[in-house]
Parts: C-alpha cells; structure tokens; sequence
C-alpha cells in the first residue's frame, strides 16, 4: 500500500521510532485498512507488542520475519521444512514477552501446589528449547548423510563447483542449461532452499559437480545462517565458486558486495572466485561497462547465451587447480586407463608397441596414487612384475 522511512540518530527502546512517526503511520495504515505493517529492521519481543498496540488491527511483522515467511513458503523438502522451522523457533524464543494469551497464571510449584511455581512464558521458553533439539538432532542426521556423500566425490577427486550470489540472480536457471536438469527455478526470491548437486560435462573428458545453494540477502538474520549451515557446507566444501550476478538489477553493485562480504564472513575468500552475469537478454547494454570484477563471463540462462564460454572459463580455471602427469601402461595392464580417467579431469591417449601412454591433468593428491607407472624425463618406468 505503501513506504515510508525515517533517519533517526538513536533508536527509540520501546517503539524503534520516534513516537510522531508511530503515530503518522498508525493514521496511514487505519486509512489504507492495512492488514500488515512491515518494518525493514529488527524489532524486540516488546518493540512488536507496543507497535502492534499502537497499529491495531494491523499486525506488525520485521524484517527476519518476513524472510522467515517467505523461506516457509518455498520450503517443500524434509530438510527445508526442518531448517525454517529452526529458524522460526530461534527467531521466537527472544521475542516471547507475557504469557499465553497475556495471562499471568502460573503452575503448581509441585508438592501441595505451594509457591510461586512457573510462569507460563517460562514453560513456552524450554518447550521451544525442546523442540529445537529435537530438530537439530534431525539436521544432524541430514547433515551425516551429506557429508557421506562429499567424502565419497573427495574420495573419488571428483571436482567441484558451487552456486553462490544474491537470491533470485538465477542460480537454478543456470544450473538446469549446464547440467540439462529440472531444478525448480523461478522469478521469485529464495526459490531454492535445498542443495542439489549434478554431474556436469565441461568438455568430452573432463567432468565435475555442479551444486545450486540458497541464494543470500542483505542483513541476512543469524539464526537463517545457523538453521541452514548444513546447506551452506555444500558450498564451504565446494573446490570453486561461481558467483552468479543479476546483471539487470539496479542494484548491482550493492548486492555483489553484500555477497562478498559473506564469502568473507564464512571463510570463502581463499577459494578460486569466477563471475557470472546474468541475465544479459534484459539487461541495459551500458550495465556491461559497470563490471570491474574478474575473470568474469556474460550469460543469458533464458536464452542459453554464453554458457559455452562459461564451461570454458570453468574448464581453464580447472586446469589451474591440477597438474599435469604422463603414465605409462603395459600392453597387460592398459585397462588402468580406465582407473586413471576416474582420477583425472582430463586424458589423452596414445598407443604405442609396448603399451598405452597418457597424458592426464590430475590433482596433486592422487598424482602419487600413479607415480609406479610415470614417465619421468622421457624414461619409461617399466614395472619389475610385468
């Protein structure tokens, strides 16, 4: 129905606001039959119920809230509906004030119901604090199953990328033209909440995993980062980030340094960076010119524009990653190869009268996996049992 904003060079304890714009706002919403009032900041257990008083019947809602709402919308998997309800339950326990329905009755202090006994907000206080165990144990259980499946692609060296950037800066369209998949994508924010990981093919020997997260927001609430810190693994564990960057918003530059300031927070700032920006169909020309980051790509998810050269850009930086080997197989134990192209990110093959010799771009880790059969400085180690 509306905006409307006020600097103010202190907050006011009970309200947030000053008390002449409590009320200017109050008029507006009873004017407009408002059935919310929003306020873009954090509000106090007893900041909502003074301005819920004071904007009746509108109900006040702040800006965790609302996030929270929208989260609780989208989530349709086991996992997202666990982790919004932890994130309602750590956002609710340090706003309870009053008591149930604003009574003030009390328990029995136990034997002969004498004393004082428990306040009502009290028993809210620890069920909540109940429930969220309980439901950190299931994360748990969530959390062991992914980490099962990284060791598995560590174990195997399979490379890894991860989507990252501000929500709705079209992750998960990106994701479905790579990897030819059906994640759910749409024009609407935090429109995924679960991580999905698929195989995605970066020429006709080099392969690797491609991840979609949760996208980020500014002023993104604390406990939406402890309830999702299982998803945000996906991307900690990631090998190399893909920052996907709405190229047609307005503001551009404000939503890549909140995504930066992120990366810096979660400790993501020593992983190799590319940039991805989207959208370039419906973005003004002159954003191109904007663009100070590198190295960097330009992409249209919707019309499948410049995903060649981001496969490109993902495949070099890749290369940068690995080290270069060259084995040798005897004629006995050519199907090796085969072992060594599921170590390898790429593999050249030639044939020769004693055997196979490949040229292989490996991680460092697995290259001492390879080291009996490696051609050193144009020798061929030929092992002793063959």
């Amino acid at each position: 129905m509306g905006s409307i904003s006020q600097l103010v060079s202190k907050w006011t304890p009970a309200t947030l606001l000053g008390s002449g714009k409590v009320e200017e706002i109050g008029h507006i919403a009873e004017e407009c039959q408002a059935d919310f009032v929003i306020v873009d900041h954090h509000l106090t257990g007893v900041q909502s119920r003074n301005l819920e008083e004071m904007w009746k019947p509108a109900r006040v809602l702040d800006r965790a809230q609302i996030i929270i709402e929208i989260f609780a919308q989208r989530a349709r998997s086991y996992e997202g509906k666990l982790q919004v309800e932890l994130a309602q339950l750590l956002d609710q326990l340090p706003r309870q004030v009053g008591a149930w329905l604003g009574s003030l009755s009390r328990q029995g202090a136990g034997i002969g119901t004498k004393g004082l006994g428990e306040k009502a907000i009290e028993l809210d206080r620890r069920q909540i604090k109940r429930r969220v165990d309980i439901i950190r144990k299931k994360l748990k259980d969530v959390q062991k199953t992914r980490e099962q499946h990284r060791n598995s692609r560590q174990k195997n060296q399979v490379p890894s990328f991860a989507l990252i950037g501000y929500t709705n800066a079209g992750k998960s369209s990106i994701m479905n033209v790579l990897t030819h998949s059906e994640v759910y994508a749409e024009d609407q924010l935090f429109a995924t909440l679960d991580p999905t990981t698929r195989k995605v093919f970066l020429d006709d020997s080099t392969h690797a995993v491609l991840t979609d997260t949760v996208g980020f927001i500014n002023k993104l609430p604390t406990h939406l980062i402890e309830a999702f810190k299982a998803t945000l693994e996906e991307s900690a564990s990631a090998d190399i980030l893909i920052h996907v960057i709405d190229l047609s918003n307005p503001q551009m530059e404000k939503q890549i340094q909140v995504v930066n300031d992120l990366i810096k927070e979660f400790g993501w700032d020593k992983k190799p960076l590319l940039h991805v920006y989207n959208k370039i169909d419906i973005a003004p020309i002159q954003n191109r010119f904007r663009v100070k980051t590198s190295p960097r790509v330009f992409v249209s998810a919707a019309q499948s524009d410049g995903l060649e050269e981001l496969k490109s850009l993902m495949h070099e930086t890749l290369q940068k990653l690995t080290i270069s080997i060259e084995v040798f197989f005897p004629i006995e134990k050519k199907h090796l190869a085969y072992d060594l192209q599921r170590d390898c990110t790429s593999l050249q093959k030639e044939e020769s009268q004693l055997g196979l010799i490949c040229k292989a771009q490996i991680i460092p880790a697995l290259a001492n996996k390879w080291q009996e059969y490696r051609v050193e400085k144009g020798f061929i180690n030929i092992p002793s049992n063959s």
